[in-house]
């Protein structure tokens, strides 16, 4: 390249119209650059390894399936949070959801300096968060986790669960709202 530019990677809308062509190179890079933060999603929705993976996987095959009718409205990232959130809830509406300790973050009083007492309370907190979580219905818990664990604006959890932002705004607030009840004592 002149001046010792590399070439910039083609962003999505690009490697979607080309995995949508058939491209399996574009699709492949899609599948690399989506997989973390969909997987983290399907983990933190679903609660095991096992079913994020497969939830995954099964997102991404009906993404090949149905890029050629992928007309871009939403970004192919948010197309395809929506196609893992879906495919979550379908898989909760079978079976209750398992929280494990670790698909919660850790929260600020986590440093426990090395006091005994003060990393078993802490852990103590982060069973009680999870299993709080693991309370919610599934459409709050996809919200809660969409807007604080991956960070999403409430217009993009809006596309990704097909709700309109105000009943998004109305599932996060009682979400939040529970999850303070619950967690009253751990103040």
């Amino acid at each position: 390249m002149p001046n010792g530019e590399e070439a910039a990677e083609p962003d999505d809308s690009v490697l979607a119209a080309r995995a949508a062509e058939g491209d399996d190179d574009a699709f492949a890079a899609l599948v690399h650059r989506h997989s973390a933060p969909l997987l983290a999603l399907a983990y933190h929705m679903l609660g095991n390894l096992p079913d994020a993976e497969e939830a995954v996987q099964d997102a991404f095959l009906r993404a090949w399936r149905s890029l050629p009718g992928f007309r871009g409205d939403a970004a192919f990232g948010t197309w395809m949070y929506r196609v893992v959130t879906n495919r979550c809830l379908t898989v909760l509406r079978v079976r209750p959801p398992s929280v494990p300790l670790d698909s919660v973050p850790e929260a600020a009083a986590r440093d426990a300096s090395g006091e005994p007492e003060r990393a078993a309370e802490s852990d103590a907190a982060t069973h009680a968060l999870a299993a709080a979580l693991g309370r919610l219905r599934p459409d709050q818990r996809a919200c809660w986790i969409l807007r604080e664990l991956h960070g999403l604006s409430y217009a993009e959890i809006a596309q990704v669960v097909g709700m309109s932002e105000p009943t998004v705004r109305g599932r996060l607030f009682r979400a939040r709202r529970t999850l303070t009840q619950e967690m009253a004592g751990w103040r």
